[in-house]
């Protein structure tokens, strides 16, 4: 266990698809981990639910998902360069990007011209 919280959520999420698990129980939580998964939900990866100190977490269309360590600060126009090194096709996947805004994804954030802080990416 590391002090990420957000990191070790998506570790066990890789390690509960490597062991061909479906359903997931996280117990360490946080309201930043929430956001990054709602994306994720919203672009249908995984799907949750939050209990009072719990998450169940239920694996949907996911490949691959990792925190991006170290959460490199990047503008509108540095975006594709990350996309090419983090997804692995041109439009397969989701880079989240927390920005003045909230959290987004790559597209999102391209289309409103903002940069922000790598977090996560989901394919």
């Amino acid at each position: 266990m590391s002090q990420d919280i957000t990191a070790d959520c998506l570790n066990m999420i890789m390690n509960a698809k490597r062991a061909h698990k479906l359903e997931l129980e996280v117990s360490r939580i946080s309201n930043f981990l929430i956001e990054v998964l709602e994306v994720a939900k919203k672009n249908g990866y995984v799907d949750f639910k939050k209990d009072k100190s719990k998450v169940k977490i239920e694996i949907k269309n996911l490949n691959s998902c990792q925190a991006i360590k170290p959460r490199f600060n990047v503008s509108s126009k540095e975006i594709e360069k990350y996309m090419r090194r983090y997804l692995p096709a041109r439009n397969l996947g989701i880079l989240i990007v927390s920005t003045s805004k909230g959290l987004m994804t790559h597209a999102e954030a391209l289309k409103k011209e903002i940069g922000g802080s790598l977090i996560a990416y989901f394919y």
